[in-house]
């Protein structure tokens, strides 16, 4: 009777179990961070134990030249190797025997919640990985990066008495400008990412003489959209009240490109197939493989304390 009832209890949640999935993929959690900041990068495969790149940097310079000189000016490539290692995850979700028996007898669809449940799991722990990073793994955040090293606003204490407008804009200003000379204007910080309360101070303080609020204003008027015609992205992000030195709020400013910065994701969270786990319980496995962030070009990522 057992083995009768668990064969029909698997058959049923695997009927079930594609409705469940396309379900699941359906849902979309608008506080879940990393899929709007940063690149995500599935390539390497599930099967994949390590991530292995290689950089380049030119070397060379041209200069004049006496034609009766044999000591030609030589130009080269000099290359890195780097690796970012690959850790598994999972997540699951579970049935008793009775609630799928009871389901199927009475004829009614099993709901996604606990699938949903264990996805959401997974995109909480990938979210954290990605912005605060893990240092049981050796992994480093979008926000909290030592590889970064932060520099103090030149005005800072947005929202304190007696700083202006115009004072914040240019605090703003600099670290968007600062990637760009960094590298040489090459490159040019596309995203900014604040604290909630200091991007409250953006959109509810207004400019003097105008009607427009400061956040308007910068969507309009800032070095990023002057130089290439395109928005500049304002976010607020979890964490960036504290995360500068000695606990003050921290501003970043990056390109977001995956030259950049990328997220490896070799296996995105997938269900397995239902198995028995003991003799009333019925279980979904969930796995995933996770690599972390990796910033390949620290100077385009500017962090600003104490702002």
């Amino acid at each position: 009777m057992y083995n009768t009832d668990a064969q029909t209890a698997l058959a049923f949640l695997i009927s079930q179990l594609a409705h469940i999935e396309s379900q699941v993929n359906e849902i979309v959690y608008p506080d879940i961070q990393y899929q709007a900041l940063i690149p995500v990068d599935t390539g390497a495969g599930e099967f994949a134990q390590t991530v292995t790149y290689y950089t380049s940097d030119k070397f060379g310079k041209a200069e004049w030249l006496n034609l009766n000189a044999d000591d030609i000016p030589l130009a080269g490539t000099e290359h890195s190797e780097h690796s970012v290692p690959i850790f598994d995850g999972g997540i699951g979700f579970a049935y008793s025997l009775k609630e799928l028996g009871l389901a199927r007898h009475l004829g009614i669809d099993l709901t996604a919640d606990r699938a949903a449940a264990a996805r959401r799991a997974y995109e909480e722990m990938v979210d954290g990985v990605a912005m605060l990073g893990d240092a049981t793994k050796g992994f480093q955040g979008l926000i909290n990066n030592t590889g970064i090293t932060p520099v103090p606003a030149p005005t800072g204490d947005w929202g304190g008495t007696g700083v202006t407008a115009d004072e914040i804009l240019a605090d703003v200003h600099a670290a968007i400008l600062d990637v760009a000379t960094a590298t040489n204007f090459t490159s040019v910080a596309d995203t900014l990412l604040l604290p909630f309360d200091k991007l409250n101070v953006l959109a509810t303080t207004r400019l003097p003489d105008t009607s427009m609020t400061i956040l308007e204003f910068l969507r309009q008027n800032n070095t990023y959209t002057a130089m290439t015609g395109a928005q500049l992205v304002i976010r607020g992000v979890r964490g960036l009240d504290t995360a500068g030195l000695a606990g003050v709020a921290r501003m970043v400013a990056y390109r977001r490109d995956p030259q950049v910065l990328k997220l490896h994701i070799p296996k995105v969270h997938t269900f397995g197939a239902p198995y028995m786990q003991g003799p009333l319980r019925v279980q979904v496995p969930g796995t995933f493989s996770l690599g972390g962030l990796d910033i390949r070009r620290p100077a385009e990522i500017k962090y600003v304390d104490g702002i």
